[in-house]
């Protein structure tokens, strides 16, 4: 088990933006800006969204879940 206070290798967070940049610009082709139709519009914001929130806290290590 690992120590909370331990702290990740740079390179395990590049690896996670990498797959995380690879998911995104998969996700917004297909169902996102990418897809052509008036739902892509709105689902692509709210993926945006998301991503943003998940690249935060990959960056900054936060975890949502543990906030409350």
């Amino acid at each position: 088990m690992a120590n909370q206070n331990e702290k990740r290798g740079c390179l395990v967070g590049l690896t996670q933006l990498f797959l995380l940049d690879k998911a995104y610009k998969w996700l917004q082709k297909n169902f996102g800006y990418g897809a052509g139709s008036c739902l892509g519009c709105g689902l692509g914001t709210i993926l945006l969204i998301a991503f943003i929130v998940i690249v935060i806290s990959i960056i900054f290590g936060t975890d949502w879940f543990k906030l409350f």
